[in-house]
């Protein structure tokens, strides 16, 4: 039995026992003897015409067959994550994945749970053949990767990927956090860019980063919409978003699909070409990233934090990331490019960060 007749024999025995969720809404004029004002479950009083229309729009836009919409990218990726994967089957999560997807994980069913090496296509398909020895061939794989990762930068081979999972039971479960709204056409995202949205079981595109709100959804096959509904615990028994953040979410994806979005992507190319021409360093100093996530790699926690201090106290905002949240020795400043930074801010943060740099190097290569 294949995974989708898995999740709709689960939810015909819930039908049958009359005990299947659904998502409803109250007549527009009956009187509530029922919710808390308006906040609550969504399966309770939280729902409504206009999140039921926003999240197919959601969907459209980013021609998945539907969405459905958390309160957070960490609730999606948590509630998918704990309740989808059945008894005996496994997970493997590339090595830099989100720690919202690890919680999820915990929370898991699955018989096994195991890592990749980091955007490593040959590693992948060992754990890969390593699972199957375990679990067997008839079990499902869920493989669990961010299309753009946070810390580095850097974007996730997904077309060898998808390539690498055909001869096995598995399902691609892709983060589009870091990609929504910056890569592909009108800021779809790296699977629609790559023209992958049929090959990918689920996706997460969460709206506190380029949409500049919160939320988050997940794209899926309509039967997994309505396994989360009844499943997925961080919906059930959660307050739903508030009209004011769907409204932003909707407001924020006609910015992004319209000319305007076309021109502060296009900035932001520019700008991220530029702060790379910029500096003035050694490439092992500097993440290997095309995207808007930069840093400056640093080795010890102290290194970081010094440079970090120094660039802040001239009025520019950056944080240090340290071990262990990085590999010991991977320190970094991280620095993220926006559309709406200028290339006089560029060349004063370079600036700022050689003069810190440049005579440690030579420093080092005195001794």
């Amino acid at each position: 039995m294949g995974l989708r007749e898995q999740l709709e024999h689960t939810l015909e025995a819930r039908r049958k026992r009359a005990l299947l969720r659904s998502l409803t809404v109250a007549p527009p004029n009956s009187v509530d003897f029922s919710s808390n004002d308006f906040l609550g479950s969504r399966l309770l009083d939280g729902n409504s015409v206009f999140a039921e229309t926003l999240e197919k729009y959601i969907a459209q836009f980013h021609k998945g067959e539907s969405a459905l919409i958390f309160s957070s990218g960490f609730d999606a990726n948590v509630g998918f994550f704990s309740c989808v994967p059945q008894p005996g089957d496994a997970i493997i999560l590339d090595e830099f994945v989100h720690a919202s997807v690890h919680d999820g994980v915990r929370n898991s069913r699955a018989k096994t749970a195991l890592s990749f090496l980091h955007n490593n296509v040959e590693d992948l398909v060992k754990q890969l053949e390593k699972v199957v020895k375990n679990i067997g061939r008839e079990k499902n794989i869920f493989i669990a990767v961010e299309s753009l990762y946070s810390m580095d930068g850097d974007i996730a081979p997904l077309r060898e990927i998808v390539d690498a999972l055909k001869p096995f039971n598995a399902y691609l479960v892709v983060d589009e956090a870091h990609a929504t709204g910056v890569f592909g056409e009108q800021g779809r995202g790296i699977v629609c860019e790559l023209g992958l949205e049929n090959q990918i079981f689920a996706r997460l595109h969460t709206f506190g980063k380029a949409l500049a709100t919160n939320g988050a959804a997940i794209l899926g096959p309509q039967y997994l919409r309505t396994y989360l509904i009844n499943y997925a615990r961080p919906l059930i028994f959660s307050t739903f978003l508030p009209y004011s953040s769907l409204i932003s979410i909707k407001c924020a994806y006609k910015i992004i699909s319209s000319p305007v979005g076309d021109q502060l992507r296009n900035n932001l190319k520019k700008l991220i070409q530029f702060f790379r021409s910029s500096l003035k360093l050694p490439s092992y100093m500097l993440l290997p990233s095309t995207s808007a996530i930069q840093g400056i790699i640093l080795s010890g926690n102290e290194s970081v934090v010094n440079l970090s201090c120094l660039i802040q106290r001239a009025g520019f905002n950056v944080k240090p990331i340290r071990s262990p949240t990085v590999p010991k020795g991977k320190e970094r400043v991280r620095i993220c490019i926006h559309a709406d930074n200028t290339e006089l801010q560029i060349l004063k943060l370079a600036k700022i960060i050689e003069d810190y740099v440049l005579p440690l190097i030579q420093i080092g290569s005195k001794l």
